[in-house]
């Protein structure tokens, strides 16, 4: 078994009116929320991918299917934390997550710190093992036209 192994994650959300905004396992103020099953927070969602890739483990959607009532409206910090006990038991810790959120508006940076506070937590990994980065696409595509959000993720992890 190769000690270190990388995975890399990729998900996008509508953003719609009337709907809560989760990003990073906090909510933010905004008129607009993400639209999904869960409550489609986005970084979650490609940190769980990269990791579960990484540890050859598939994706989250075959763990926790948008065709399974049990995950409506579930808190995703709920299945990233699922999402860290199985890396653990297929006896792999993570190295450290790198990850980048695609978005106009609001504003990313000033809630970086508390979301690598609470997502620290529920993986229980140190925040220095965590780079949340936030980018506009300068009013180009749907994240510049406010339809949506993006995010990527890579994630290193290594056997113990």
């Amino acid at each position: 078994m190769n000690a270190f192994k990388i995975g890399m994650g990729y998900d996008v959300h509508q953003l719609k009116e009337g709907y809560d905004f989760w990003l990073g396992g906090i909510k933010l103020e905004h008129e607009k929320g993400a639209v999904g099953h869960s409550d489609a927070d986005v970084l979650i969602h490609v940190i769980c991918d990269a990791l579960l890739g990484a540890a050859n483990l598939r994706d989250i959607g075959y763990h926790f299917s948008d065709k399974d009532p049990q995950f409506k409206g579930i808190d995703s910090k709920i299945l990233l934390k699922e999402v860290m006990e199985k890396i653990r038991e297929a006896g792999f810790e993570v190295g450290n997550i790198d990850s980048t959120i695609c978005l106009q508006v609001p504003k990313v940076n000033p809630h970086i710190p508390t979301m690598k506070s609470c997502l620290a937590e529920v993986m229980n990994i140190p925040e220095s093992s965590i780079s949340i980065k936030a980018t506009t696409t300068e009013w180009l595509g749907f994240v510049g036209r406010e339809e949506g959000i993006s995010a990527y993720c890579v994630a290193l992890i290594y056997h113990v």
